[in-house]
């Protein structure tokens, strides 16, 4: 799925450079409570961070890189809602997603 991102963005920093860049800097912060870090082998195209109730959601759209993709601000407001929808998919892909060695 990486390999396809690369693809579609076509732009010198790689996705897979980006995911090493990212680790390394967790890998360097140490040990920090609440701070995972997760591979899936699922196609995601979401870049997510939830907390309590509200959680910023950057569904990467196909045509754009992902930092030109749009950004969305969801506060949970009722049962079923487009939060309780995003944290569903969200927490499926956590769950059967393979932890990463910090």
């Amino acid at each position: 799925m990486t390999r396809k991102r690369e693809e579609v963005e076509g732009v010198p920093l790689t996705v897979g450079t980006r995911i090493n860049i990212t680790l390394d800097a967790l890998t360097k912060m140490g040990p920090c409570e609440g701070v995972e870090a997760r591979f899936s082998d699922q196609h995601i195209a979401l870049s997510v961070f939830m907390f309590d109730d509200q959680m910023l959601v950057t569904p990467h759209i196909a045509s754009l890189l992902g930092d030109e993709s749009p950004m969305l601000h969801l506060r949970r407001l009722e049962e079923d809602g487009l939060h309780d929808r995003f944290a569903s998919h969200v927490t499926a892909l956590w769950e059967s997603g393979r932890p990463v060695e910090l």
